[in-house]
């Protein structure tokens, strides 16, 4: 038996508003037992047109049932029977149609809508799911970034070809400490702080390294960094390293009052 066709010929729908006569429901309960599919649809059929009943029904006001029986005792009883001739075949038919296109438009309402509820829920997820593994790549990014840029911080702090320059604090800014290493043979510089005061927006620090009696401009810098900083190539013949307070941009000369830390390089 071609389930689908039969599911399509609206008996089952028939059959749940006992439209049917005595053969014709033995017929469908004898598929129903068979197919498994059938039971399925008139589960759905049932509880689409249990659906329809609960929200069509309205309670009637309590006089009503008074009125009415009163209204049918004040009548004579009527004992002409009318015989209704009507082509069995075409009633049978039509209550079949209107049953099944009445059903069928529940189903397919109730189906659209639970269809269309999942799909939302399942977009919502997938983009509560793309949100969190976008956020897992930024995070994976920039973890990554820092673990870079600490290993290239060890490669110089372990790297015996820097010469590790401590600068201390000076009297006006005691608890201050921060670090140079540079390389004399390929004159790179990089700048670690330890501990030193943020400043107004309009300074900015500015470390020198002192060759020959002369400060020479090795770049400025905030104090809001971690790790290692690029600054200025400087050429051999550095003795020392210091730190002045200058205006943003700099000076091409150190303003030696405001010396935060310095340090003399130990030959290695």
């Amino acid at each position: 038996m071609n389930v689908e066709a039969y599911i399509s010929s609206g008996i089952l729908e028939a059959y749940a508003l006992g439209e049917l006569s005595d053969r014709e429901r033995a017929e469908v309960e004898k598929n129903l037992a068979q197919y498994p599919e059938l039971q399925k649809e008139l589960k759905l059929i049932e509880e689409a047109q249990e659906r329809l009943l609960m929200k069509a029904a309205v309670q009637p006001n309590a006089s009503v049932k008074e009125k009415l029986f009163a209204t049918i005792d004040s009548r004579t009883p009527v004992t002409k029977v009318v015989e209704l001739k009507a082509e069995k075949g075409r009633l049978t038919f039509w209550r079949f149609a209107a049953a099944a296109s009445i059903t069928l438009a529940l189903i397919t309402s109730y189906l659209a809508y639970n269809y269309w509820d999942k799909w939302k829920s399942s977009e919502n997820n997938l983009a509560d799911l793309i949100a969190q593994n976008q956020r897992i790549a930024q995070d994976y990014n920039t973890v990554n970034k820092r673990l870079d840029a600490i290993e290239k911080d060890l490669n110089i702090t372990n790297n015996p070809a820097f010469n590790r320059v401590v600068m201390k604090g000076t009297p006006i800014a005691p608890g201050s400490l921060a670090s140079v290493y540079w390389n004399e043979s390929t004159k790179e510089v990089y700048l670690s702080i330890q501990e030193m005061k943020q400043l107004a927006q309009e300074n900015q620090y500015q470390l020198w390294a002192i060759i020959d009696g002369k400060p020479v401009d090795a770049g400025v810098f905030d104090g809001n960094f971690s790790g290692l900083l690029k600054m200025k190539d400087i050429k051999p013949g550095a003795a020392t390293f210091a730190v002045t307070v200058e205006p943003r941009g700099g000076k091409t000369s150190p303003t030696l009052e405001t010396m935060q830390v310095v340090g003399n390089v130990v030959k290695i």
